[in-house]
């Protein structure tokens, strides 16, 4: 089965949402995916994209989906809805495990016995008394692997995550230079994260998704870094379009691209990011600095550092250059 719903007791009071809500029903569709998520990550040429993200925007699939669930509703028992898909302020999460589709695990995600960790979410309010379905226990028991596997640390304590260390928000949410104690430990990830999801042992009763659209595009698989740090606007809301990731915007994206070359190793890489140096985003032009001092010999960083920093106008590129020389030695 695809398609997971159930109705829930009301959770973080959703009337604040919408004043005439009576009843939540949520609904979970699987994303399985097809091949092992951690093996992109021994590829240090290529980006690794958070498997939600690789196929089209699920925002734009499930919505969909859900009012064609509603619109049943209404035909045979009549009332109101309203849908929501990661578009409101709604406790997913918590909601979802009060209808018994799952458990809250120790990463804070959705857990189900049948589809594993991969679900998306999805509510429908109501305006009909609907009977509440049971709540799902806890099946995480003394299982830590998804605690431990976290490249951050993100989480302090089982059940809580510290989302400024979470590299799926320091990669897609947060707007800033991602901070330099977080750098190394992002490896090629470029959009997100799935080690925690991945790492939990009831994915070994997960299902390969069926939604065609939800699938990996062959683009964003394991795309090259060589090519990724190339991509000017249009290029990236071309490869993108249709998808999550392209809600990110692009300097944020080369930046995370930027730190992933950095993590490479690879000197080849070392031209594509001398050449964003120049690039107008300043989050861009620091992510660069950063990335040259990782793959340069260090007195080449030296010389660059003299020719180029000088030039530089923005403050924040400026102590990117001034934190990297002082790494240099």
């Amino acid at each position: 089965m695809e398609w997971m719903a159930a109705t829930a007791e009301r959770r973080g009071d959703p009337r604040v949402l919408w004043p005439d809500v009576r009843s939540v029903i949520m609904l979970g569709i699987n994303y399985g995916p097809d091949q092992d998520p951690l093996a992109i990550l021994a590829r240090r040429d290529r980006g690794a994209v958070s498997v939600y993200a690789q196929g089209d925007d699920y925002h734009e699939i499930i919505k969909p989906k859900l009012k064609r669930v509603g619109r049943w509703l209404i035909e045979r028992a009549g009332g109101d809805i309203k849908v929501f898909v990661d578009t409101a302020a709604v406790m997913e999460k918590p909601l979802a495990a009060a209808a018994g589709l799952g458990w809250q695990g120790k990463h804070t995600n959705l857990v189900s016995r049948d589809y594993g960790s991969w679900l998306f979410l999805g509510a429908i309010f109501t305006t009909l008394d609907l009977p509440p379905d049971a709540p799902e226990p806890d099946h995480c028991g003394s299982c830590s692997a998804c605690l431990d596997i976290c490249p951050t640390a993100a989480f302090p304590e089982p059940y809580r995550l510290d989302a400024r260390r979470c590299i799926s928000y320091l990669t897609i949410e947060h707007k800033g230079p991602i901070p330099h104690e977080f750098r190394a430990a992002i490896g090629n990830r470029i959009y997100g994260c799935d080690d925690c999801l991945a790492a939990c042992p009831w994915n070994k009763f997960a299902q390969l998704g069926r939604e065609a659209k939800l699938a990996a595009r062959a683009a964003l698989d394991a795309p090259r870094l060589a090519d990724l740090v190339r991509l000017d606007d249009a290029g990236f809301r071309a490869l993108f379009a249709k998808t999550a990731v392209k809600r990110t915007g692009r300097d944020r994206f080369i930046r995370n691209a930027l730190i992933a070359v950095g993590n490479s190793g690879d000197a080849t890489l070392a031209p594509d990011a001398e050449r964003l140096l120049d690039d107008a985003s300043p989050l861009v032009r620091g992510a660069a600095v950063w990335a040259l001092h990782r793959l340069l010999p260090r007195a080449e960083f030296a010389a660059l550092a003299q020719h180029r920093q000088r030039d530089e106008t923005d403050s924040g590129v400026t102590a990117e250059w001034r934190v990297a020389m002082d790494a240099a030695g």
